[in-house]
């Protein structure tokens, strides 16, 4: 225990934490007076070195294994923000300490990093393939698993999603007077959201692509559903194997995946897939500061081969390949009260998780959602929207057309209440 309490007593400098150890001995860390104290105990006499070699893995670890246990009236993610919100979630406290370490994790994250297409498919299976009654249990009616655009913090996911798809929508700089017939690719298509939405509002070709076999099932159903599957096609497909001509290229949440030892030829390839006055948007988590590594735990049990650039990285790349950036921004804090809803709507279906998978599978994505959310609420994560051009007048001069658009795109549609809230649960009994 003395590595881990060494690393709380610098640690935590507001507020409270009270740590019993597995031999019953009690620590109190901080000064308290900013609430009830957060109170864990340590149910393993392994947890507390587990933890203090490597908190990012051995916190996560612990959690799931049951050797830490958050009492009551708090929970994990109550922990996990307090802590973070006195060391930020960059401190180094979390990362990998000593020279040897430092290296064996950097060396371990490049070269997860490397995705040729077999393994790319391997991991968009790991991330993608669960069952779609666990997407159903906590995303939006949309199922948009990536952030979602809060233009008011009060508003409800569906709403924040539906105007996260009229953002991005606007950046494209369709013109739907001029817009049908035209062709979009949607690199990523996740689970069909946003190629449908392009689909009903400016009448385009889109095909959509992905590597998890479910989400393009899923898709052609929603497609086939809505009568457009002729106009609105989805290929269990990687992107380097795309052929043809495409107007508007968009990927939403898939950059993460790529990895950088892909970046050249990702720009290289689409490059050559667009239009010559076509545009492209990207949208992916980003990291404000310099290139770094994605965590252990993330890369075992999450996003395996997943990476989150740096702005830098994503310029730099593009620029090579003969991208022209026309529009960059930075969406900070979003990501956070998406996953911050995400978290609530899990905890809400723990019993239907649980029978789903187990006990051990719910704390995981618990601690998934509430590490995720403290890196957009206390580190240095934000999200990347990007908009690429071959030709710089492929675009208008200003941006008022992207805030004109999206206003419009926003009073066009009426967001759908979540058919698994209570409210709407009670209505229907």
């Amino acid at each position: 225990m003395w590595l881990l309490d060494k690393m709380l007593s610098r640690l935590i400098r507001k507020g409270q934490l009270i740590v019993t150890d597995h031999d019953g001995k009690v620590y109190t860390y901080g000064p308290g007076g900013d609430g009830e104290p957060i109170r864990i105990a340590l149910t393993d006499k392994r947890a507390a070195n587990h933890i203090a070699r490597y908190p990012q893995v051995g916190a996560g670890e612990a959690y799931m294994n049951g050797w830490l246990v958050i009492e009551p009236p708090h929970d994990i993610r109550d922990m996990v923000l307090f802590v973070t919100s006195n060391g930020r979630g960059d401190d180094p406290t979390f990362k990998p300490q000593g020279a040897l370490r430092k290296a064996a994790a950097y060396l371990a994250a490049r070269a997860d990093s490397f995705n040729p297409k077999g393994k790319a498919r391997r991991n968009a299976e790991h991330t993608y393939n669960l069952t779609r009654r666990l997407y159903e249990l906590f995303l939006d009616e949309d199922r948009q698993y990536t952030m979602a655009y809060y233009r008011d913090p009060a508003v409800s996911l569906e709403q924040a999603q539906l105007d996260k798809k009229a953002h991005i929508a606007a950046k494209l700089a369709l013109d739907p007077a001029t817009s049908s017939g035209k062709r979009v690719l949607d690199i990523g298509c996740g689970w069909g959201g946003l190629a449908l939405y392009l689909h009903k509002h400016y009448d385009v070709d889109v095909l959509g692509v992905a590597l998890a076999p479910d989400q393009i099932e899923f898709c052609r159903e929603r497609a086939a559903e809505l009568g457009v599957s002729n106009r609105v096609k989805f290929e269990l497909m990687d992107y380097r194997d795309v052929t043809g001509t495409f107007d508007r290229i968009t990927s939403v949440g898939l950059l993460e995946h790529v990895g950088t030892p892909q970046y050249p030829g990702f720009f290289e390839h689409t490059h050559r897939l667009l239009a010559n006055d076509g545009v492209m948007f990207s949208h992916c988590c980003g990291r404000t500061g310099p290139p770094g590594t994605t965590d252990a735990w993330t890369r075992k049990y999450i996003f395996p081969g997943g990476y989150i650039p740096a702005l830098s990285e994503l310029v730099t790349e593009s620029e090579k390949a003969g991208w022209q950036v026309m529009d960059v921004e930075a969406m900070r804090f979003h990501y956070s009260h998406t996953l911050e809803e995400w978290y609530r709507r899990t905890v809400q279906h723990k019993d239907e998780i649980v029978s789903l998978y187990d006990e051990k599978f719910f704390r995981m994505w618990e601690f998934y959602l509430v590490g995720a959310e403290q890196s957009f609420r206390h580190g240095n994560m934000v999200n990347w929207q990007i908009q690429y051009v071959k030709q710089r007048d492929a675009i208008p001069m200003t941006r008022d057309y992207m805030v004109e658009e999206s206003a419009r795109l926003r009073a066009s549609d009426v967001a759908p209440a979540w058919h698994l809230a209570a409210e709407m649960r009670d209505a229907a009994e």
